[in-house]
């Protein structure tokens, strides 16, 4: 079922993918899925790509691409880098190697400072690091300040960051820097602190940029589910199938977003499809979908 949904459903997903390349901030992640090797019976590890909007853009929607590895071409290849219309605006994604290659051909880079604040939480709950525990401090006030904007405008938004979270983001990056240089190489308080100062322009960027967030939770809490599930249907059958299915989650968790039932969202885009001229195809989009009689 999914198999056939995903053929049919995939030139709305291609749509949803056009909409998505037309924001100039999106979230990116990746997780690891079994795949089903031919021939032998065994799996191998292939890898689900979580593309999606911020939680302040009004366009709600996500798109998830499956592949048979982690390598950063997959990446590249999805926002058209390099290209005539390749994508250039700030993608918001951890440190993971993959996506380097695009901070140089035109693509900005914005932190996670959920993964900067996690290295220093693992510290503090493992060693009951004193370090690691002043760093988390800092950490609340930033996120404090996040809750006060988070339903202000991008002007406003940058206005208070830059009054009250700028203050602090100076304060911690001068204390890491003297804290770095009190400890040995090689420790994890150093892994901890690195982590921090080596991505600190990326990590601090949402300061000055209302439209960006100061975390990649958002696009983390859309493949969650994709990651707990992992344990009911255990692999993907092959690369197709893989990406049939990547298709179906794609509208089922837009549809999600946008407040819809998927049930009801997939029924009536399975039977308006097929007789869906492709210049409205826009209209059955889940963030511009409306309900039969709605």
């Amino acid at each position: 079922w999914v198999g056939a949904c995903g053929v049919q459903l995939q030139p709305l997903v291609d749509a949803l993918r056009d909409e998505l390349l037309k924001h100039s901030v999106l979230h990116a992640d990746e997780t690891p899925v079994a795949m089903l090797k031919p021939g032998n019976g065994k799996t191998h590890r292939a890898y689900l790509w979580s593309y999606c909007t911020t939680r302040f853009d009004e366009v709600k929607a996500v798109v998830f691409d499956f592949a048979d590895s982690r390598a950063g071409q997959h990446a590249r290849d999805f926002l058209g880098i390099p290209g005539e219309d390749s994508w250039r605006g700030t993608l918001v994604c951890d440190d993971f190697s993959g996506y380097k290659a695009m901070f140089e051909l035109g693509v900005t880079e914005a932190g996670c400072l959920a993964h900067a604040r996690r290295k220093f939480f693992d510290l503090w709950s493992n060693h009951k690091s004193a370090v690691a525990e002043e760093a988390l401090k800092f950490f609340v006030q930033l996120y404090e300040v996040e809750r006060e904007v988070q339903g202000l405008t991008p002007d406003d938004r940058r206005r208070i960051r830059q009054l009250k979270a700028k203050p602090v983001a100076e304060l911690m990056h001068a204390w890491l820097r003297a804290q770095r240089q009190r400890v040995p190489d090689g420790t994890a308080t150093a892994k901890a602190i690195d982590y921090s100062l080596g991505r600190w322009v990326a990590l601090t960027r949402y300061l000055d940029d209302g439209e960006l967030p100061l975390d990649n939770n958002w696009v983390e809490n859309q493949i969650r589910p994709i990651a707990l599930g992992r344990s009911n249907w255990l692999f993907a059958g092959s690369l197709r199938a893989g990406k049939r299915a990547a298709a179906v989650m794609s509208l089922v968790h837009s549809a999600r977003l946008n407040g819809h039932d998927p049930y009801a969202y997939l029924r009536d885009v399975l039977e308006r499809l097929p007789t869906q001229p492709a210049s409205r195809i826009q209209e059955l989009l889940p963030h511009c979908w409306q309900a039969p009689g709605a």
